[in-house]
């Protein structure tokens, strides 16, 4: 049997709350199938500030180094509070260099919808019911991380303005990995890549279509198809089945992976990993902090859930582990559980809590056969 070293964030607000449920599936995990899972917690984000005066000490990167994976639970404090010192940078202070220093380029998103979510879509079932893609989404380049000011100016009329700006910048590499980790996944699903991008307009969009054209040529068996990306927002909503292995940038990978997250009918349906080229990785949901919910039981966990059972394979190798996870959850959405986001007028409501007992006791039941280890596939290492 195996043991993993597991980084814990539990973040702000919800952080904890989605986090500790994961952990408690995690647990039934390694309760039936033998494997030992160490857990180390550190800070990041408002919850560091409180305690070290920043948002990503020296230490929680030492910790996070020193595990196998990261676990990490949402950042961020109330859009009212943006400019108070706890809240104020903390994409820019904490996120952002998480990912940066280990590299994280690869973000993966699967997006499917079980057939016990397809009345909560808001989308019609013969449009939506078979939706499986995977969105790839570049994390630590593009506009995000290149250059930006901020400056006075003259303006017009002799009154001096305000001038601001955020620069896209993408390098040849940067791209090329990105693509090659499309194919590589594509190539185990149903061999079709689309590159989501602007080249009628952006010169970055350009670029992003030579160089995976090039790349391509390395996959003769893999469809690459392209989109500019207000036609592929269209898509996603009127034809969401067309997709397999979704490409993106970094910006508009971000809107795109939110916008689909409604397919399923809630953001907190969604997983991610964050990967390196050495297939060291953070796990993670796709929702925020929710602060207005923030202890009351309400918050979905599944997201967090499933994260964790991406990290069961893409990092640790588990697939048999994993798929237990993803049968669990679609046979406790199947016999009707539902936090408040995924419920309708007159489903019962359970908590945070006990959507993450009945996933847990149906990770120890034993699997509903109904999801197959092969179907995830294209979710395996890519390096």
């Amino acid at each position: 049997m195996s043991n993993f070293t597991i980084a814990v964030l539990p973040g702000d607000y919800v952080g904890p709350e989605v986090v500790a449920e994961a952990r408690k599936v995690l647990d039934a995990v390694a309760e039936r199938f033998g494997h030992t899972f160490t857990y180390t917690e550190a800070l990041a984000g408002g919850a560091a500030y409180d305690a070290f005066g920043e948002h990503l000490p020296q230490s929680t990167l030492d910790t996070c180094k020193a595990a196998d994976a990261v676990l990490k639970g949402p950042f961020g404090g109330p859009t009212s509070e943006v400019n108070h010192p706890k809240w104020q940078g903390v994409e820019q202070n904490a996120i952002l260099p998480l990912r940066k220093h280990f590299d994280l380029y690869l973000n993966i998103r699967p997006v499917t919808v079980p057939d016990a979510m397809l009345d909560l879509s808001p989308v019609k079932e013969e449009v939506v019911k078979g939706t499986d893609m995977l969105i790839l989404r570049e994390l630590i380049s593009g506009i995000y991380f290149g250059p930006r000011g901020d400056r006075e100016i003259e303006g017009k009329r002799e009154k001096p303005e305000r001038e601001v700006w955020d620069t896209e910048i993408y390098r040849t590499s940067e791209i090329a990995r990105m693509a090659h980790s499309a194919f590589k996944l594509a190539r185990e699903r149903r061999k079709k890549v689309t590159l989501i991008s602007k080249s009628n307009v952006l010169s970055t969009g350009v670029f992003w279509r030579e160089v995976v054209q090039d790349v391509a040529k390395e996959y003769p068996d893999v469809t690459l198809d392209y989109q500019h990306v207000d036609n592929a927002s269209m898509q996603l909503i009127t034809n969401p089945r067309q997709y397999d292995v979704m490409l993106t940038s970094n910006i508009i990978g971000d809107i795109l992976s939110d916008e689909a997250s409604v397919l399923p009918g809630s953001i907190g349906l969604v997983p991610s990993a964050s990967l390196n080229e050495e297939g060291f990785g953070l796990y993670e949901p796709i929702h925020g902090s929710a602060p207005d919910i923030a202890g009351q039981g309400k918050v979905n966990p599944i997201s967090m859930i499933l994260s964790a059972a991406m990290m069961l394979r893409l990092s640790f190798d588990l697939p048999e582990a994993a798929v237990a996870v993803e049968e669990a959850v679609d046979r406790v959405l199947s016999e009707g559980a539902r936090t408040g986001d995924i419920a309708q007028t007159g489903e019962a409501v359970i908590t945070t809590q006990e959507m993450g007992d009945r996933i847990a006791a149906a990770v120890r039941a034993g699997g509903s056969g109904r999801i197959s280890e092969g179907q995830y596939k294209g979710l395996e290492p890519t390096t």
